[in-house]
């Protein structure tokens, strides 16, 4: 009962919190905030190497296959257990890496698919206050910082929770995301046999990116 106690009054805080955010976006026109006032930071269930096999009918992504193509699986009957019982991506949610090429992020496209736990990880962000397509190149950015203390950088849930970002209203970022998938979109269009057009029009849409995702502040009279 007081677990439950505690969830209720965390649920409640985060209610409290994302209605002040908006009020500010409404108010200011964007609003800095931590990547963890979105969300909670979400990994899968842990997969043993035992439950895995090099042909099944799950693809399970590890951190070296993340983002290509998978070389395990596990069952179905595994894969339904944990996504129903367990943390679970939802259908465009942006999935990051927290271990080797660190910040490397996959759109999730919903098809039946698991993740190495802690490796991959995502912010379970029900789009009330960002977009996911917006966090895809927010993302862009690496505003987080990797831990370095250890052996090898890492990405912990505290690093990415502790990120701040500018979130201007939802109108304004879906206005950026239609600028910058177009810009994504001449970019792969002009792909063959124009790599000098390829590199100017690359460092125009960083540069409106860094441009489009960074706000001023208002103001108030």
């Amino acid at each position: 009962r007081q677990t439950d106690r505690q969830t209720d009054r965390q649920t409640d805080r985060q209610t409290d919190r994302q209605a002040e955010i908006r009020l500010l976006q409404y108010v200011f026109g964007h609003v800095k905030i931590t990547l963890g006032d979105i969300g909670k930071i979400s990994m899968c269930k842990r997969i043993l190497k035992e439950q895995t096999s090099s042909q099944g009918d799950v693809p399970f992504f590890k951190i070296g296959t993340f983002g290509g193509e998978p070389d395990a699986f596990i069952s179905k009957e595994t894969y339904e257990k944990y996504k129903t019982e367990y943390s679970y991506p939802n259908k465009g949610d942006i999935l990051i890496s927290a271990a080797g090429t660190i910040g490397r992020t996959v759109r999730f496209d919903g098809k039946p698919a698991y993740f190495q736990d802690s490796n991959i990880v995502w912010i379970a962000n029900d789009e009330s206050i960002v977009l996911n397509d917006f966090l895809y190149y927010i993302y862009q950015l690496k505003p987080w910082k990797a831990s370095t203390g250890g052996t090898i950088a890492r990405l912990y849930n505290d690093n990415i929770a502790r990120a701040e970002i500018d979130v201007p209203s939802i109108d304004i970022q879906k206005k950026v995301v239609k600028t910058l998938e177009r810009f994504d979109k001449l970019c792969n269009d002009i792909s063959d046999g124009l790599p000098a057009e390829i590199e100017n029009r690359q460092k125009q849409y960083e540069y409106y990116r860094d441009k489009l995702l960074t706000f001023k502040e208002k103001k108030c009279v």
